[in-house]
């Protein structure tokens, strides 16, 4: 496949880093964006503007399957794309920083106002970031929080705390709820697929998938005894935090926004109906007490600042806070924050990089989520009507991997050994990055 990547950032070096092994990648961007990492990767370089059409013409346009812009400029980023579909077939994949730009551009082929031209995806990072947040938030305790079937199953990541009775305990030994497994396991900053004799310890991060139910009787059985959350803390209330904030509050949740700027302090007011607004720094330690904002069930960092972020996390750890998500705009940071005590740090990027990876996904495997900085993959494989059936026990593997449900028609199955699959089933097997295309390979992908 024929890729062209807008934007030799760090979007770019990490879409890049993803695809160039088994693709031909070509980068265009001025010479001076370009950042030191492409110089590692096997990937050809166009000095220039992707919305200029010699440059276009000098990459090869015409004979590219993918162009994904993602410079730092929204309006070059959508010129290029609209002037690519001018110029090639090449599916077309645009990031923004402004949500107008994402709802304006929602075009397809089946809009209203039918066209050739528009642009095949366009991706909008804060608001994949404002969704992780979300589901995250609103299951006490947990580090990962992934929905799939429709809501039906769910993948859940959970740390074992000190004085668990999981701890030093084999898994199959462990009385886990029916419909439930444990699929992954990070330990050490490395993630593993476990078996039935793998012995848990205290803070490995444990992945379990099944059906939602069952998931929550185990949550409430090992994990928390609270099931809900009630008062969530955002500090910074801009795009990500505002947003946010809305959607939390159709959960009806005690909720307060710390903002410095005082006329986005007035703008959050007027956009929210049950936020409580404080205006004042995130970094304030006497603000932090004076508000008693340790208390709430969840305490959400998404200041475009990474230091900000960090230093308001780990006064807030300090203070006692029980969980603490902070955004993280560099990926390489993600690792730092966790080392440091914060209990979860997210990154849009990753999110991204799933969206790129189901645009250009094989026919018939997509991915669904991926976990641990990208350790782990979870991926949805429908299984052609002509598959053999077979009980997964007899179902020979060529790497490491967990069929952790599947979906038939309208039935939703946790499988065991004796479970059988069969042709027309759909499949989510959850695997580690390093295995996941001998996965796909396995099961008919490229």
């Amino acid at each position: 496949m024929k890729i062209i990547i807008f934007g030799a950032n760090e979007i770019g070096f990490m879409v890049a880093n993803e695809f160039y092994t088994d693709n031909d990648i070509t980068v265009i961007d001025e010479e001076k964006n370009k950042i030191d990492a492409f110089n590692k990767l096997d990937v050809g370089f166009v000095a220039g503007n992707a919305s200029n059409v010699d440059v276009l013409k000098q990459a090869g346009i015409k004979n590219v399957d993918v162009f994904i812009a993602c410079n730092k400029s929204d309006e070059l980023n959508i010129v290029a794309c609209l002037t690519v579909k001018r110029l090639s077939r090449a599916k077309t994949l645009c990031f923004v920083r402004k949500e107008e730009y994402k709802s304006s551009l929602a075009m397809t082929k089946d809009a209203d106002y039918n066209s050739d031209f528009y642009i095949d995806n366009v991706i909008w990072p804060e608001d994949l970031l404002t969704q992780e947040i979300f589901r995250i938030i609103t299951v006490a305790k947990a580090l990962d929080v992934e929905y799939f079937a429709d809501g039906r199953a769910r993948l859940l990541e959970y740390k074992i705390p000190k004085y668990s009775p999981l701890v030093n305990s084999q898994v199959k030994h462990c009385e886990f709820p029916k419909d439930t497994l444990i699929v992954g396991i990070t330990r050490e900053g490395e993630l593993f697929i476990p078996n039935g004799e793998t012995t848990l310890l205290e803070n490995d991060k444990v992945i379990f998938m099944g059906l939602s139910h069952s998931l929550n009787i185990l949550a409430g059985k090992f994990f928390h005894e609270k099931e809900f959350v009630k008062y969530v803390t955002i500090i910074g209330g801009g795009s990500v935090g505002l947003k946010l904030a809305k959607t939390l509050e159709n959960l009806r949740l005690k909720l307060k926004i710390i903002e410095k700027n005082e006329e986005r302090c007035n703008f959050l007011s007027e956009e929210l109906d049950n936020a409580l607004i404080i205006n004042g720094d995130g970094t304030d330690l006497e603000l932090l007490n004076e508000e008693d904002i340790a208390s709430s069930d969840v305490v959400v960092s998404v200041t475009n600042n990474d230091e900000k972020n960090l230093l308001c996390s780990l006064l807030l750890k300090h203070l006692g806070a029980a969980r603490v998500i902070s955004r993280v705009s560099k990926d390489t940071n993600v690792a730092l924050f966790e080392q440091v005590g914060i209990d979860i740090a997210i990154s849009s990027k990753t999110a991204s990089l799933n969206e790129i990876k189901n645009s250009i996904k094989d026919t018939n495997i997509g991915i669904l989520a991926t976990v641990e900085q990208g350790q782990g993959e979870v991926l949805n494989i429908e299984l052609p009507q002509e598959f053999e059936t077979i009980k997964l026990m007899d179902l020979k593997l060529p790497a490491k991997a967990i069929v952790g449900v599947i979906q038939r028609r309208n039935r939703i199955i946790i499988p065991n050994g004796a479970t059988q699959i069969m042709g027309e089933d759909n499949i989510i097997v959850f695997t580690t990055s390093t295995n996941a295309q001998i996965i796909r390979k396995f099961f008919g992908g490229n």
